[in-house]
């Protein structure tokens, strides 16, 4: 059969950078096997199938696979994929029009708002499917510092400490004393499969990160790997992100009021991402979180398949 599908670049307004994510339409006949044999086939961080919604008040129905497996949530398949059905239904009608949706994913309905313009790239901004939770597992910080190939006096900074942090899917949080230790990160997949701890059945993904950025205006920096979903890099990861978020409340002990943050990641592959991550905070707890970036559509095809 025929399916029609789009590439989009997210996390970015410029083609061939941000994180590149492979929507795939009107996958309704589609089994589980044949979606996750695409996803490996196209060998991006992740691959979205678009189905119809459960309920007929939300936009669609989401299936987010990576080259090795599916996922509950994420966060450039969201962005990406609500811009891309706000894009393809919306086509016809004047520029500049703000959308609200509900996209169905394995985590629950994720709410999300889409700026279409015709001066710029589009956004789109999701809220949290969940709030972060900490997940309180013994760490090797010794092994996970020969596995970034890094120094041990170099994981940690101010009262950063490596945690385990999830929002739908769970990532081992490993901060960095500076930029430059982050960008010597030289990730071995063996030496992290010894030292990273089994998380719901599965070898924990790594999301390193540091305070400031190479642009000016980012406020973390980070990198993700993960050998257990097949990426070796991932140039953006958003559900790392919402992750990140409870790290950085916790941490930083963030007063109520409203925090505007962007993440930068993917500058070493020389596809530099922008995230932004926006927290409310009331009565010393995050009652609000939400996170936003553009995305440009660079290709579209069929697959017969």
């Amino acid at each position: 059969m025929g399916l029609n599908y789009a590439i989009y670049d997210v996390f970015t307004d410029k083609a061939l950078q941000g994180n590149p994510l492979a929507v795939v339409f009107d996958a309704d006949g589609m089994t589980d096997e044949a979606m996750q044999a695409l996803a490996g086939e196209m060998n991006l961080s992740e691959t979205v199938f678009v189905q119809q919604a459960e309920n007929p008040a939300h936009a669609a129905r989401l299936r987010i696979f990576t080259p090795t497996r599916e996922l509950p949530f994420a966060g450039h398949p969201t962005v990406g994929a609500a811009i891309a059905l706000a894009e393809r239904r919306h086509a016809d009608e004047r520029p500049d029009l703000d959308l609200v949706c509900v996209l169905e994913e394995n985590v629950g309905p994720v709410r999300c708002a889409v700026r279409l313009s015709d001066r710029q790239a589009s956004f789109a901004e999701f809220d949290l499917p969940r709030n972060p939770q900490r997940i309180p597992l013994g760490l090797d910080r010794q092994g996970l510092a020969d596995a970034l190939s890094v120094k041990l006096a170099d994981i940690g900074f101010e009262n950063h400490v490596p945690e385990i942090w999830t929002a739908g899917v769970p990532f081992l949080m490993v901060p960095l004393h500076n930029l430059a230790t982050a960008e010597s990160i030289d990730f071995d997949a063996t030496l992290w499969e010894r030292a990273a701890p089994l998380v719901e059945g599965r070898l924990a993904s790594v999301y390193a990160y540091c305070r400031g950025g190479v642009h000016h205006a980012a406020r973390f920096h980070a990198r993700m790997f993960s050998p257990d979903m097949g990426i070796a890099e991932d140039p953006a990861t958003g559900g790392a992100v919402a992750a990140l978020a409870g790290a950085i409340h916790q941490f930083d002990a963030l007063p109520d009021g409203h925090h505007p943050l962007l993440i930068e990641q993917g500058v070493e592959m020389g596809r530099p991402s922008y995230i932004h991550l926006h927290m409310d905070v009331k009565d010393g707890g995050i009652s609000r979180a939400r996170i936003g970036g553009q995305a440009v559509k660079v290709a579209s095809g069929t697959f017969h398949v």
